[in-house]
């Protein structure tokens, strides 16, 4: 048989497993309740693991390199492995995180929370942990949260963060109430122009929330105006627009407390307004997501997600090491046949 027919059968075999081990999962087939090795299996595997990838290295110092695709095997094992096993890495807290939680804690029961959610599915690993952690304290807390969003996937994704929450924490519609805890005002096209309206009427912007209620008939908006009756504020952002738009305006024209949660990549461009004072607390990236979950204790995808990123770091760096190594040999090589020439 040959090599591309062997490859053909292994992508085959792992796309049917992948495949059975969804449908098998709770709310469709439910034949199981999810995979989790046991912390000596686990150990044992990245034992196997750190083992095969010194019997690499030895090879490439023997001249004997190996296929690149094998780079992307172990990359894919890195990630898909840590969400199997129980293993916890240490998670220090940063203050930037601090600052989130030290706003919620600083707001009395029945404060109002402005929650934005300017992101789409692509950025949901990053940003939909903090998003859940972020409302559960915030209901823990009773604390009103008024949910929009400025980009067309905002609200399905505030419905989602809103659902898994609830489900998570044993919830249902009599402990956590739609239109007295939390309401869902919709999408809203127009960028700043709609940050800017809101400065002086949400009415105006959002006449109704995406169940076809009046706003004046929504309980928990009956007194919001405007930013003035808003004691903190929350965005969730992956581009444009987002936190940038919600400083520059919001923040800026109108005083409104704002916080915020950013993809990683996204973070370098609203460390200025972290620093200048005009943001309090951000969420960056997928650490900071695990860092808020350690610190309100509730620990969960982001924690697991974390563990994924860290394995899959390390696995780069040791085949950037063997790389070198792979580049020194053949440099050697080449020299000597120089010389022998």
């Amino acid at each position: 048989m040959s090599r591309r027919a062997v490859e053909i059968i292994v992508v085959i075999a792992v796309a049917v497993v992948c495949l059975l081990a969804y449908l098998g999962k709770p709310g469709l087939l439910g034949w199981h309740h999810g995979f989790v090795f046991s912390p000596t299996v686990s150990t044992v595997v990245i034992i196997l693991i750190a083992m095969s990838l010194i019997w690499i290295l030895v090879r490439t110092i023997r001249n004997k390199p190996f296929e690149r695709r094998l780079i992307f095997l172990y990359v894919g094992i890195a990630i898909s492995l840590p969400l199997f096993m129980p293993l916890r890495q240490s998670i220090s807290i940063s203050e930037n995180v601090r600052k989130v939680y030290r706003a919620l804690e600083a707001l009395p029961p029945g404060s109002k929370v402005l929650v934005t959610f300017d992101y789409d599915p692509s950025s949901a690993p990053e940003l939909q942990p903090m998003a859940e952690a972020f409302l559960i304290e915030c209901f823990r807390r009773d604390l009103k949260v008024i949910m929009l969003g400025l980009w067309a996937t905002g609200q399905q994704q505030a419905e989602m963060a809103i659902d898994t929450a609830m489900a998570r924490m044993g919830w249902d519609s009599t402990d956590v109430i739609y239109g007295e805890d939390y309401v869902n005002l919709g999408y809203q096209s127009g960028n700043e122009f709609v940050i800017q309206r809101l400065g002086s009427s949400f009415e105006a912007m959002f006449p109704d929330d995406i169940r076809g209620t009046p706003y004046r008939e929504i309980p928990i908006v009956k007194n919001v105006r405007n930013y003035s009756n808003i004691d903190y504020s929350f965005n969730l952002s992956a581009g444009f627009v987002g936190t940038v738009e919600w400083v520059q305006v919001a923040v800026d024209r109108f005083g409104l407390k704002l916080g915020a949660g950013n993809t990683a990549v996204q973070a370098p461009t609203v460390y200025p307004y972290l620093r200048s004072g005009q943001l309090e607390g951000l969420l960056a990236g997928m650490t900071a997501a695990a860092e808020f979950e350690k610190l309100t204790g509730l620990e969960d995808k982001a924690t697991t997600y974390i563990s994924s990123l860290t394995f899959a770091h390390l696995i780069i760096i040791v085949f950037i090491i063997i790389g070198n190594v792979a580049f020194l040999r053949g440099g050697r090589k080449a020299r000597t046949a120089g010389k022998a020439e």
